[in-house]
């Protein structure tokens, strides 16, 4: 094993390790401007290109923005399945959803997630194993990074791990496809961000537990 292929694994093993710190009784752990700020400088660090300047940016909005508004209408057509809608009546949500929708979703996750793993992550793997190793170690990182949240919210631990697993994957190949970041993080928040507003609909004027 060489030098970048240690770095790679290195990398990856502190992104799970970091994960598991989330629980931890410390506020700024969760805080969204500590977690955008670790991704930013993780990407920094490994000198990521993230593609957010033109021509790579608009080419990043084309893709990003298409397949956002195919999210979009698979959580619509998800949300009507009256299965669906249970499980959304019984997720807890925050408090504040505004601080949710505008600031911990976009700045906490979405932009904290893309730098490290698709910036950060997908840039020193795929300098280490290649482009299809790099997207795999990538892939398998971000997936066991939701272990923790897993954990918390009591789903099924190798589920969640598949399924980010592979919504990783696709994220690297929208940031491989355009050259920017701004595609996968335009996916990524759709699928949070719709989520979310469906499952906020469904408590407060659908199918909630209390009836």
């Amino acid at each position: 094993m060489n030098g970048k292929q240690i770095r790679a694994l290195g990398l990856a093993a502190a992104l799970v390790g970091w994960s598991f710190t989330a629980g931890l009784d410390r506020p700024w752990r969760r805080h969204p401007v500590a977690q955008a700020a670790y991704g930013t400088a993780l990407a920094v660090a490994t000198r990521s290109s993230m593609g957010l300047r033109p021509p790579a940016l608009q080419s990043g909005l084309r893709l990003g923005v298409a397949v956002a508004g195919a999210v979009g209408a698979g959580v619509a057509v998800t949300t009507m399945a009256p299965r669906v809608r249970a499980a959304m009546g019984h997720r807890d949500l925050p408090e504040d959803p505004a601080r949710w929708l505008g600031v911990e979703i976009p700045l906490g996750t979405v932009w904290s997630e893309e730098t490290a793993f698709r910036g950060a992550l997908a840039t020193v793997a795929a300098d280490a194993f290649g482009p299809g190793g790099g997207r795999l170690l990538q892939a398998a990182t971000f997936g066991l990074t939701h272990v923790p949240d897993a954990f918390e919210t009591g789903e099924p631990i190798i589920g969640t791990v598949l399924a980010t697993g592979a919504a990783g994957w696709v994220f690297a190949l929208l940031r491989e496809r355009s050259g920017s970041l701004l595609a996968p993080m335009l996916a990524h928040l759709a699928i949070n961000e719709a989520g979310a507003l469906a499952a906020l609909a469904v408590q407060r004027f659908g199918d909630r537990p209390d009836g």
